[in-house]
C-alpha cells in the first residue's frame, strides 16, 4: 500500500480502537470483517497501515486495487494469494485447480467463479489454522470485478476462522458488492483536531483567520489540510494578505496546482482541461470527447502520477481547486 503522511491519528481514537478489537477477535479464533468508506485523503489507508502495525502474532496479507488492472480478471486475487500458495496442496483438488488457473499457474479455460471464491476462502482458513490472518484490501474501487466478488464472498463466510478482513473503499463509489458487510464511514476531522493537525505540520505562527479558512475549505479532510497549507510563506501564515472572504488563499493554492499542471505534457494538459470542463465527472463522456480531440488514453498517466486527476468509472480531481484552477486559466478558445 502507498505511504501516507506521518501525521498521526488525531481524531481517530474510536476507529483505532475498533481495529484493535478486530485483531483481538482474530487472535481469539473469531473472524471479523469491516469496510472503511470515505473520500480521497480522508485517512483510509492510514488506518489499514495502523492495523498492519498492530498485527503482532498475525500473518498479514494485503492487496490494493490498481486502476490499470481493473480489466484483468482475477488480477487482485492473484496478488493476494501469492504469499499463501505454499498451502495450496492442502485444499480440495477442484478448488486448487480453479485457483491455479485464476492465478496464472496453470493453463485452462476460465475457471468457475464459485470454485475460485471457495478456494480463496479455504486457503485463508487453512492458513489461519496455524496462525491468525489479517487480510487488508485497499482501493477496493479499483479491484477487478471477479476479485472483488470473490473477496466479498469470502468475507461473508468467515466463521470460526482466526481471520480479520478490512476493506478500504473510496467514496463516492458505484461499488455495492460490500454494502451488506459491517461498515465504518470515515468523515473529516472535527475542528479541534483539524486545528491541531495544522499546528503540527505548519511551521511558525498560523493566523487564526488563515487556519479557519483552511479548515473550512477542506471540511477536515487530512490530505486537504496538508495540501492547502503546503508552501505558504511566513507572511501568509501570519495573515499577511486580505481576509479569507476575498478568496486570496484559494487563489494562491490554485496557482500552486496550476504550476504542477503546466509541467505536464501538452496532450495531458489538454485532457485535464477537458475533464475540468465536464462538471458531472462522466468518464465515458470524457473519453468520447478525448477521442474526438485525438487525445490518447495514455495522456492520463502523467496527470495521475502527479496526483492531480484520476479516472475510473468517474473523473476525480485531487481537489476541487485543481478543476477551478485549470478551467479558470484556459482561454475562451481553449474552453470551446
Amino acid at each position: 500500500m502507498p505511504p501516507t503522511p506521518g501525521v498521526g491519528f488525531l481524531g481517530r481514537t474510536s476507529e483505532c480502537r475498533r481495529l484493535d478489537e478486530m485483531l483481538a477477535q482474530a487472535r481469539d479464533g473469531r473472524s471479523a470483517v469491516l469496510v472503511i468508506r470515505g473520500e480521497a485523503g480522508i485517512g483510509k489507508t492510514s488506518l489499514l497501515r495502523y492495523a498492519a502495525r498492530q498485527a503482532a502474532g498475525l500473518r498479514v496479507v494485503d492487496v490494493a486495487g490498481v486502476q490499470a488492472e481493473m480489466e484483468l480478471p482475477d488480477s487482485g486475487i492473484q496478488r493476494l494469494v501469492a504469499p499463501l500458495l505454499g498451502a495450496l496442496g492442502e485444499i480440495p483438488a477442484p478448488q486448487r485447480n480453479a485457483l491455479r488457473v485464476a492465478s496464472g499457474l496453470a493453463a485452462g479455460d476460465a475457471p468457475d467463479r464459485f470454485l475460485v471464491a471457495v478456494a480463496v476462502l479455504t486457503l485463508l482458513a487453512v492458513t489461519a489454522a496455524s496462525r491468525p490472518v489479517l487480510c487488508l484490501v485497499d482501493d477496493v474501487q479499483w479491484l477487478d470485478p471477479p476479485s472483488l466478488g470473490a473477496l466479498g464472498f469470502v468475507a461473508r463466510r468467515l466463521g470460526a476462522d482466526a481471520a480479520a478482513m478490512i476493506f478500504a473503499l473510496r467514496e463516492p463509489s458505484a461499488t455495492h458488492v460490500l454494502d451488506d458487510l459491517p461498515q465504518l464511514p470515515l468523515e473529516g476531522l472535527e475542528e479541534p483536531d483539524a486545528r491541531a493537525l495544522l499546528a503540527r505540520v505548519v511551521p511558525g505562527r498560523l493566523d487564526d483567520r488563515v487556519r479557519d479558512r483552511i479548515v473550512g475549505e477542506t471540511r477536515g479532510n487530512p490530505l486537504g489540510l496538508l495540501e492547502l497549507s503546503r508552501g505558504m510563506s511566513r507572511s501568509e501564515r501570519a495573515g499577511g494578505f486580505p481576509p479569507p472572504g476575498t478568496g486570496h488563499l484559494t487563489g494562491r493554492v490554485e496557482a500552486r496546482y496550476l504550476k504542477r499542471v503546466n509541467r505536464l505534457p501538452k496532450p495531458t494538459r489538454h485532457l485535464v482541461l477537458v475533464a475540468a470542463a465536464e462538471p458531472l465527472g462522466d468518464a465515458a463522456l470524457l473519453w468520447r470527447a478525448a477521442d474526438r480531440l485525438s487525445i490518447e488514453p495514455g495522456a492520463l498517466a502523467p496527470a495521475t502520477e502527479a496526483g492531480l486527476l484520476e479516472i475510473d468509472d468517474h473523473v476525480r480531481f485531487r481537489h476541487p481547486l485543481v478543476r477551478s484552477a485549470v478551467y479558470g486559466a484556459a482561454s475562451p478558445a481553449e474552453r470551446r
